[in-house]
């Protein structure tokens, strides 16, 4: 798949589907689903994209976002609920995250998380039947990057962005680490914290991902060299 190919809600994928009735393992991402054994279709409208060697997805612009179990995102503690504390990860309903879900937390050394914190956690449930669920430990049960984020600043964007400065061939982030140091933390749900060494260089850093949605791969480079400019001339 070289071309561009634009779909829409209930077109079917005849490339994913041909590439199933050879017997190969078809892995379906954001808005796609398997109708049965034979059929692909769309169910959000966009651009069809293409992975070597067996992952189809559609990229659109959405701000809704449904939970996926695995995905890591970024929530705010609305509330503490016995053992539990409720946390607002933008879906349409609030996720749960357990107090024992933190590393090396036990009933006697409980983690330090208030309400207002923000979260970044990774989904364990996501199933349109129960509630949300998250972690924040990796599958090692290792704390890793996930926890409580302090300081930063925290902002929204379409989910479209999350997945482009996530992409392997996307030089943003890496372009931006040359110009400045600074910490990030993508999530899934369409909000990102960054935290640099100053105010301006946090605003910068944000400002440059925000640029980048409609920006190509040139563009992207030039954006973040004329950024390294202005903050240090």
């Amino acid at each position: 798949m070289t071309d561009i190919v634009i779909v829409m809600p209930g077109d079917r994928i005849q490339a994913a589907e041909e590439m199933a009735a050879t017997g190969k393992k078809v892995i379906l991402g954001p808005g796609l689903r398997r109708v049965d054994d034979k059929q692909v279709t769309a169910c959000k409208a966009g651009k069809l994209h293409f992975k070597e060697p067996n992952t189809f997805w559609v990229d659109s612009y959405q701000r809704r976002y449904v939970p996926v179990r695995s995905e890591l995102v970024i929530g705010v503690v609305t509330a503490k609920a016995g053992d539990l504390f409720r946390v607002d990860i933008g879906a349409p309903e609030q996720a749960s995250l357990s107090y024992l879900a933190f590393e090396q937390a036990t009933k006697k050394n409980r983690p330090d998380v208030n309400v207002g914190d923000l979260l970044y956690a990774r989904l364990v449930v996501a199933n349109k039947d129960f509630e949300p669920e998250l972690v924040c430990v990796n599958s090692s049960g290792k704390k890793g990057k996930l926890g409580v984020l302090s300081e930063g600043f925290v902002f929204n964007c379409s989910l479209n962005l999350v997945r482009l400065i996530l992409r392997e061939d996307c030089p943003l982030l890496s372009a931006l680490t040359k110009e400045m140091p600074f910490e990030v933390a993508v999530g899934m749900n369409g909000r990102i914290w960054i935290k640099a060494k100053s105010v301006k260089e946090t605003i910068a850093v944000g400002n440059a991902i925000l640029a980048a949605e409609f920006a190509s791969k040139e563009q992207i480079a030039k954006l973040c060299e004329n950024i390294g400019n202005i903050l240090f001339t």
